[in-house]
This record gives structure tokens, sequence and C-alpha cells, in this order.
């Protein structure tokens, strides 16, 4: 029969690690919340973007006068190559956020192996290896926190892929939020930038638009001229889809993390209450068994 000192022991591991399962709890909810606003606000935005170089690169009077040398990110070619953008986290903990990413990464990969990729995320970095997929750099220490500063780096980092002809198309995969419950992986292309995008209803539904800042005008008018401004457009919206993903994929490992550590917070707290259950058993057997050896031996001794 099991000992009382060992019960109490084990009860006393269990309702430590139910405290810090808690604490990890209240610390990644209040952080999720914030990214959730982040990533609320920053929706709108990049949405804007999207629909300007969109409506731009549409227009035949800007196409025609366009120098395909001075606008490298807008060459359509065969695609041979693709190089994938990973996005997961830098710290563990976070239920299946990253297999989840890594398994979606898996699936777009089947046939094309080789393709190379830049994991964000020391998590998902070791996910990716461990496949003995092809990883040929990798980002870390923001997964939590993202910069634009790291969005600059990694859109200079794929665009100079995309103009050297290293690769032919860059697509990310990130983690979408919907809610603190629910997160789903994706993929996007970032280049080239397309003419035409697809319409995300979803994402359309989630975001708040501003009726009093509608620029929905037949033309646009630039100045300067298109065929000076449009390069600049091009990169910043390269850098700003790459941000968007980062504040995305931060607000559903948060989100992921806080769920995880509720879920082992109140199994912590089950396995608590079955073992006071059972060391009550166990001391009440061992009070009768110590009772009965009194007895017994008082009868002996007649």
């Amino acid at each position: 029969m099991a000992n009382t000192s060992g019960i109490r022991a084990h009860m006393k591991t269990v309702g430590s690690i139910g405290k810090i399962t808690g604490a990890m709890q209240m610390v990644a909810s209040a952080r999720m919340h914030q990214a959730e606003q982040r990533a609320a606000t920053s929706a709108p935005f990049a949405r804007k973007l999207k629909d300007l170089i969109q409506e731009a690169i549409s227009d035949p009077s800007v196409l025609a006068h366009l120098d395909p040398a001075e606008n490298p990110l807008l060459e359509q070619r065969p695609v041979y190559k693709t190089a994938y953008i990973v996005i997961g986290s830098d710290k563990g903990l976070a239920g299946a956020y990253n297999s989840n990413v890594v398994k979606h990464t898996a699936i777009e990969l089947r046939g094309k192996e080789d393709s190379p990729l830049i994991a964000v995320g020391k998590q998902v970095r070791i996910g990716l290896q461990h496949r003995a997929l092809n990883v040929v750099r990798h980002w870390e220490g923001f997964s939590e926190k993202p910069t634009f500063e790291a969005a600059e780096e990694l859109a200079d980092c794929v665009a100079g892929m995309f103009i050297h002809h290293e690769v032919d198309e860059v697509d990310i995969i990130y983690t979408y939020f919907k809610s603190a419950m629910v997160q789903v992986p994706r993929t996007e292309q970032l280049l080239p930038i397309r003419t035409r995008f697809g319409d995300d209803e979803e994402e359309k539904a989630q975001t708040v638009w501003d009726d009093s800042d509608s620029t929905d005008f037949p033309t646009l008018i630039y100045e300067p001229e298109a065929g000076k401004m449009l390069p600049y457009l091009a990169q910043y919206y390269l850098r700003s889809q790459i941000f968007t993903a980062f504040i995305q994929s931060a607000a559903s490992e948060l989100a992921a993390r806080m769920t995880a550590m509720t879920t082992a917070t109140d199994n912590a707290n089950t396995l608590l209450g079955k073992l006071r259950i059972h060391y009550q058993k166990v001391r009440q057997s061992s009070i009768t068994t110590e009772i009965n050896e009194i007895v017994g031996g008082a009868e002996a001794l007649k």
C-alpha cells in the first residue's frame, strides 16, 4: 500500500505545478489581449495597402510605362522553385501551435521537399529540422513581441532571393488569429506581387472600416509619377504583409499558450483532488491496521 509521506510529496509537487501553470495562464491572457488589439488595429491598414497596390498594378496606363528593371518585385515568371517563410514561436508550452504550423508546412511541401525554408521562431525551426526539411535561414527572439525592423530585415532577405533569381516565388506560412479559441494556419503568396488578390471574406468581415476615410476613386493620381512611386510602394507592401503575419502569429501563439496553461491548471487541480481522496483512504487504512495490531497484541497478552 502506498506510503502517506509519498502521497503528500506528490500532492505538494502537483500543487506547485498548478500554481506555475496558473500564473503562466494569467500572463499569457494579459499579453494575448494586447496582441489581439494590435492585430485588430493593423488589419484595416494592411487591407487598404493591399487594395491600393492591387489597383495600381492593375491599371493598364500605369503598367504600360513601368520599367521592369526598376520594378523587379512585380516580375511574373515560370515558377521552378518556391521559398517559404514559416512563422512559429520561440518558446514552447503553447499546445499544438507549432506542430500545427509544421504539419501545414509539410502538406504544402508535398512533392517539393527541397524548397528553401526561412524559419521564424526557435520551436518551429526545431520542428522543421526534425522533419529533415531544408531550413536555409532562421530568425529568433521576437515571436511574442514582433517589430517592424525584423519584418524589414526579413523582407529585404526574401526580396534579394527573388530579384537574384534564387527563387521564383515567395510564400508565407503563418497562423491567422480568428479568436482566442480558434487559430488557423494559412499560406499566402508574397512574391511576385500579383495583380489580383483572393478576396478573404472572413478577414473582411473581421476588419473594422472607417467610411469617412474612403478612397474608392475611379483613378489614382501619383505624386511623384507612378514609375517612381510603385517600387517604393511594392517594398513597403512586402514589409507590411510580413509584419501583419508576425502580429497575427503573436496573437495566435499567446492564445494557444493561454488555452494550454488553462488546461494544464485544470488537470493539476483535478489530479490534486484525486490525490487528496487517495491520501485520506490510505491514512484511514493505516489507522485501522494500527488499531487491529494493538487489539491483537492486547488479546495475545491475556
